[in-house]
């Protein structure tokens, strides 16, 4: 089908770097949520690729920060008591 295109190298490059430069954001973006430990991200102006291609990272960096800190509150039976 690329024979049919006029500028076909240059169309797939254009759009390769696009794509490139979206999901380099989108990272930027994911690991500023994930170093401010937020829980909530509102995801406007992804395409549904852009939101499956990140949606498993960030999805599971969640859940690690979740067993992170839950491990670092203390459990109710090792709480000291004050008397």
């Amino acid at each position: 089908a690329s024979d049919n295109i006029p500028k076909a190298d240059e169309i797939r490059t254009l759009v390769k770097d696009t794509w490139d430069t979206r999901i380099a954001k989108l990272r930027l973006s994911a690991d500023s949520f994930v170093k401010q430990q937020e829980a909530h991200a509102k995801l406007d102006n992804l395409t549904l690729m852009e939101i499956n291609t990140i949606g498993t990272f960030l999805t599971q960096a969640l859940d690690h920060m979740y067993k992170l800190r839950s491990n670092l509150q203390p459990s109710e039976g090792a709480r000291s008591q004050d008397f």
